[in-house]
């Protein structure tokens, strides 16, 4: 028997490595995807923004963050976790191999805190896109490390660290909510105080499209970003050791990537009714609005209603970034409207698909991560302007961020064309 107990532990653990490793490949999809979609001029500044962010999430979940998410018995209550020590080496030994329900974990600890660490750095991402072309990079990096180390970790301990939005019944399986919403609603405080692109609109409402300098690469991104989701959800479902657990991991990747593909699907056709054309931007982010929608909850539904979830997503995509187009909110990347919408969508689909589920829990889950993240980073976003500024200069919107931040180009070939639209 004990030998099976420690093969079972061992598959579990491995199982989270792999998965947190498929996840931590998402930051590389986010590079490319939102280097494809920017112009040339800052394409080596957000590449910066995104491996650094990576590096920050990794670093202040090790300090803080972990401990407030996961302070277990000694949180000092269901809103307030209190502040915990540094990640150690002696977190993984308190781990044990047993067979039953008292609450001890069937993998490694420090595998758990792996697994957490990239989801926090995917929510700082979605931030990242949002903000680009115009905002500083240490401006940007300052409210990384408040964002990784204090504000996402608070409102995933309300739910995924046994807070009062988890004893209210909130389901949210793997983050439409507290990583997908919760990134989206910082850029948006960001983006409303950051301001437009130069150009991007007229003095008469005109909007102007401002096309990104790398489609292919955008598109890579996005497949990459679509492999990396089977991790983000497969490995939710924590365990993978035993014949249901097993099935419930297959469904949970089958619904995943039918979403996606229903995402994709229902925002072509949007996009070809509404525009004419067939627009692959469109087609991108219908493929993440699909995964961002189901992601709140792959295990209840079946595939053909997966499907359907992430079609309802991807049409939604379309209409929420002509939206904020029209209310004059700059997001070159539609971050915003594929994590923050869509992930609205995907908290409420949850009791559509899952009949134990309750839609009162979902919105009131929904408003509290909402509400806490925007007033909280509106408020990080504010002061980092106070002391040292959100915005680039005029000129280096201009030159491009990356001779303004990074003093070097991504593709220095180009450089007769600085300044124009590249």
């Amino acid at each position: 028997m004990e030998d099976i107990l420690q093969t079972k532990y061992a598959l579990d653990t491995f199982y989270f490595l792999v998965t947190g490793a498929l996840v931590m490949w998402m930051a590389a999809g986010f590079a490319m995807l939102e280097a494809g979609l920017v112009r040339a001029k800052n394409t080596a500044e957000i590449l910066t923004k995104n491996i650094s962010l990576y590096a920050i999430a990794c670093i202040m979940y090790m300090l803080m963050g972990y401990g407030i998410m996961y302070p277990g018995d000694a949180a000092v209550n269901s809103w307030w976790p209190g502040l915990h020590g540094i990640l150690g080496k002696a977190d993984n030994e308190v781990a044990a191999v047993i067979a039953g329900g008292d609450g001890a974990p069937y993998y490694s600890n420090l595998s758990d805190f792996f697994f957490q660490v990239v989801f926090v750095a995917t929510a700082m991402s979605i931030v990242s896109g949002a903000v680009a072309e115009r905002m500083k990079l240490w401006a940007f990096l300052v409210f990384a490390v408040v964002m990784t180390g204090f504000i996402y970790p608070m409102q995933g301990y309300w739910k995924w660290g046994g807070g009062f939005l988890d004893g209210l019944g909130f389901n949210d399986f793997a983050g439409s909510g507290v990583v997908h919403l919760c990134g989206a609603t910082a850029a948006l405080a960001g983006v409303l105080l950051l301001g437009a692109r130069k150009g991007k609109y007229g003095p008469n409402g005109e909007i102007n499209p401002i096309p990104g300098a790398n489609m292919p690469m955008a598109t890579l991104g996005t497949f990459i970003l679509w492999l990396g989701w089977f991790g983000f959800n497969g490995g939710s479902e924590l365990k993978v050791s035993d014949v249901a657990e097993a099935n419930a991991t297959a469904l949970v990747f089958v619904n995943t990537n039918m979403a996606a593909a229903g995402g994709v699907i229902a925002a072509m056709i949007t996009s070809r009714l509404m525009f004419g054309k067939t627009d692959l931007t469109m087609a991108l982010n219908g493929a993440l609005a699909g995964l961002v929608a189901i992601t709140a909850e792959p295990l209840a539904g079946s595939p053909l209603l997966s499907t359907g979830i992430g079609a309802i997503g991807g049409v939604l995509v379309v209409f929420a970034i002509l939206t904020l187009d029209k209310m004059k909110i700059d997001d070159p990347v539609g971050a915003i409207s594929v994590h923050g919408v869509v992930g609205m969508w995907g908290l409420i689909a949850v009791a559509i698909t899952n009949p134990e589920a309750s839609l009162k829990a979902q919105l009131i889950g929904l408003v509290t991560i909402f509400t806490w993240t925007f007033i909280t980073s509106f408020i990080v976003w504010l002061v980092i302007k106070a002391v040292m500024g959100i915005r680039v200069s005029a000129e280096e919107e201009y030159e491009g961020t990356d001779l303004g931040e990074c003093g070097i180009e991504a593709y220095p070939e180009f450089t007769g064309s600085r300044g124009s639209g590249l």
